[in-house]
């Protein structure tokens, strides 16, 4: 039985060619095998509610601020912005890559502060 722990499903040949391109540059960096099996995507599930962005409901203003800004539960599951802040609320991602995307996020000052410390930590 071969058992996959982890991979990367494309949806066309291009996103194909970029997965294994990013996989052959990490096996290059690191000099290491990536066992991260390539494959076409070939159905989807959405997750139940309560497992949507759970990371981020742990830090209730950063989640009010992501409400206010996408108030329809499609639009806060579908956003780009809310997946990048349920990242970095859980500590995936740099300081130097929040500091570049930080204004984008539309976030108030207060809040890009508190995730700024949150990912310095």
């Amino acid at each position: 039985m071969h058992i996959i722990l982890n991979a990367i499903f494309y949806h066309n040949e291009e996103q194909r060619v970029q997965a294994l391109a990013s996989k052959a540059a990490l096996e290059q960096k690191t000099g290491r095998a990536v066992k991260t099996e390539v494959a076409p995507l070939r159905s989807f599930t959405m997750a139940e509610d309560y497992h949507q962005k759970y990371t981020l409901k742990r830090h209730q203003t950063l989640l009010n601020e992501m409400t206010r800004i996408y108030p329809d539960p499609r639009g806060f599951v579908d956003s780009t912005a809310v997946s990048r802040l349920n990242g970095y609320a859980g500590r995936h991602g740099t300081s130097d890559q929040l500091a570049q995307e930080i204004d984008s996020l539309g976030l108030s000052a207060e809040e890009k502060k508190r995730l700024a410390d949150l990912v310095r930590k």
